[in-house]
């Protein structure tokens, strides 16, 4: 079983966060909570059963050009991740509930966008 989400737009990458927090370490804390509240409130739009672990997560990646550098765009993982666990989508991102990842990076300038899918062999429906 499979579990799709669709993140419109961008989330802040490696070098925008880490020059938020050099500026101020206040600025970068409320820039990783807006970002993780987003991926909760579009996560729970799209969960209509609850995947048991292990997870395997496939991250697609669509950007509007190739300025960022792949390793600073898949760094909002990181986002994604906490999200999805504030959400109830996942219980944690440790060892024992991830099996892996697989990123792919796409262009697409008319709708940049991040899909999330989540697989696993288990499943239960959300009560």
């Amino acid at each position: 079983m499979e579990l799709k989400i669709i993140i419109k737009g961008e989330l802040p990458d490696l070098n925008t966060h880490l020059s938020a927090i050099n500026h101020n370490r206040f600025i970068g804390a409320k820039m990783k909570k807006e970002a993780t509240e987003l991926v909760v409130w579009i996560a729970k739009k799209y969960v209509t059963r609850k995947l048991l672990p292990p997870y395997h997560i496939t991250f697609n990646w669509y950007c509007k050009d190739k300025r960022k550098d792949p390793d600073n765009i898949i760094y909002a993982k990181k986002f994604i991740l906490d999200g999805l666990q504030v959400a109830g989508v996942i219980p944690q991102d440790t060892w024992n509930t991830i099996s892996g990842f697989t990123d792919n990076l796409f262009l697409d300038k008319e709708n940049p966008r991040i899909e999330v899918i989540i697989e696993s062999l288990c499943y239960t429906k959300v009560r």
